[in-house]
């Protein structure tokens, strides 16, 4: 019956230790660019877009369609570096928590 409970302890432990790390992941951020930087986006580990940022120049063009494009792919540049930072980040801070069960991945909990 100890044993039981030395796991649910260790459970708990984990529990809390993985919504701290989820809670972090709001302070990382990752850029993503296009159109040779015309276009940039800034997405944190929650994958959300923080900040975009359009060069005048691109702006007073009339190629809405162009803008539309560079717009979507500094976006998901973003968010794509966003996810790689924040897998990163959950394995660092859950390393050793868990044992290292193949197909498990710790990354995507909470996001």
């Amino acid at each position: 019956m100890k044993d039981m409970m030395k796991m649910f302890g260790k459970v708990r432990e984990m529990q809390s230790k993985l919504q701290e790390v989820q809670e972090e992941l709001v302070n990382i951020t990752a850029e993503g660019e296009a159109g040779g930087g015309m276009v940039k986006a800034v997405a944190n580990g929650k994958k959300q877009i923080i900040k975009l940022d359009i060069d005048t120049d691109i702006i007073k063009s009339d190629d809405k369609e162009m803008l539309q494009d560079l717009v979507v792919a500094a976006v998901n540049k973003a968010l794509e570096a966003a996810e790689e930072k924040s897998k990163e980040h959950m394995q660092k801070s859950t390393e050793g928590m868990m044992p290292n069960i193949p197909g498990m991945d710790l990354g995507g909990m909470g996001m």
